[in-house]
């Protein structure tokens, strides 16, 4: 099999995934094609030598259909010789797109492939592609379908995680990625958003609260409690675990990923297309996989896919430096440190999406790029990514730097 290399990476900053965000005139093909500008002037790339541009894309309607990442390539101004495809895994999409490319040039179909993911939430709503999980009654039943956010109440309740537990990781969260951009650690891989005239947009992760305390927390009201209480949600959690009596419900805004636009990529290759261009590896994709989960807790599987994961490669938690966990809802991650007993020094040690947001299709890529920067930052070697992901399922990567 071929080596697979990470040459580099960008993102966009995140915009609030609302009408009054930063991002929210930028449609979703400018979002993905600044990230194909960046990528390529940064490299001096050829674009008629990338063999595939793959995209992430949950909800790929109106301004974000018609197979995005082609489309932000002619954006780009790519040569017309480099194709595009998007795919989608929900929340993993990202990360599975630079696993799908890494696949493809693992297999020797490819050199060159740039994989990534875009979202703009705020002008595709979560959930606009529609779909028979939570349309079709003989699809959501066996599912046991239920908004992720009881899902993530049922995980919290099952597994003993208080209203004080999910707010204080949240709190933490906030802390980190304010420390993080203070000291610069995101500047050489977040790009800025311009306009057509080359002013500057958005420059930095719009949803953060970098103030927010636990008194703050405390005063948001539980978000998914209607719909569970009064939407028979919880009954069907209760169905799929009779251990459990009653769901306690602790997630609210504050402890649960925002809802931002962002588009993030990631240049893979092979030995010999890297030294085609005259680029040099930063790290190489060492393992992937998928799993399916539980489909009522729905949010278990990156525990589920780390085991899958470290069994077929002989690896240990014990070689992992870092971890990097998409923060869906705090009880997710707490529910990971405490399956593995992974302590929070090792994991998300620059914040996540509680603080500065989760738009889904690029997220997979950006978590990706963020954790080989802080690889190289502290002069660690290897680091596992991995995201939940809605219908019970799991995604993740192992990447070692060279």
């Amino acid at each position: 099999m071929t080596e697979v290399f990470i040459y580099d990476h960008v993102r966009t900053p995140r915009g609030r995934g609302k009408k009054d965000g930063a991002l929210h005139e930028v449609p979703s093909v400018r979002l993905a094609a600044k990230t194909l500008e960046a990528i390529r002037d940064r490299n001096g790339l050829d674009t008629q030598t990338v063999d595939d541009i793959i995209m992430g894309c949950v909800d790929p309607v109106m301004d974000a259909g018609a197979v995005i990442a082609k489309a932000a390539a002619f954006e780009a101004g790519y040569s017309t010789r480099a194709p595009g495809m998007q795919i989608s895994r929900f929340c993993a999409s990202g990360l599975d797109a630079v696993n799908f490319g890494a696949g493809k040039i693992a297999q020797g179909a490819d050199d060159i492939v740039i994989a990534g993911g875009v979202e703009s939430m705020s002008r595709v709503g979560l959930g606009m592609s529609g779909g028979a999980w939570f349309m079709d009654p003989s699809v959501n039943f066996p599912a046991y379908f239920m908004p992720q956010g009881v899902s993530a109440d049922l995980i919290a309740t099952k597994y003993g995680f208080s209203r004080t537990d999910v707010d204080a990781y949240a709190v933490e969260s906030q802390k980190r990625a304010a420390h993080a951009w203070e000291n610069g650690w995101f500047d050489k891989s977040v790009i800025p958003v311009k306009d057509q005239n080359g002013l500057t947009i958005l420059d930095k992760d719009e949803h953060m609260r970098p103030g927010t305390d636990m008194q703050a927390l405390a005063s948001l009201n539980p978000s998914f409690q209607m719909p569970g209480e009064m939407g028979g949600f919880e009954a069907v959690g209760i169905q799929a675990h009779p251990e459990i009596e009653r769901i306690n419900y602790v997630h609210h805004a504050g402890n649960s990923s925002g809802i931002v636009d962002g588009a993030g990529v990631v240049l893979l290759g092979s030995k010999a297309g890297g030294q085609s261009m005259g680029l040099k590896p930063r790290a190489r994709i060492k393992a992937f996989a998928n799993i399916g989960s539980d489909p009522a807790l729905m949010l278990t599987g990156p525990v589920d896919v780390t085991e899958k994961l470290l069994k077929r490669t002989g690896m240990s938690l014990a070689d992992i430096d870092l971890f990097e966990l998409n923060e869906a809802f705090a009880a997710v991650v707490l529910r990971y440190m405490q399956a593995f007993e992974i302590d929070h020094d090792r994991i998300n040690v620059n914040g996540g999406a509680i603080a500065m947001g989760h738009p889904l299709g690029a997220t997979g890529a950006m978590i990706l790029g963020t954790v080989l920067d802080e690889l190289e930052r502290c002069n660690l070697n290897t680091a596992l990514v991995t995201l939940c992901i809605g219908a019970g399922m799991g995604t993740a990567t192992v990447i070692e730097r060279v």
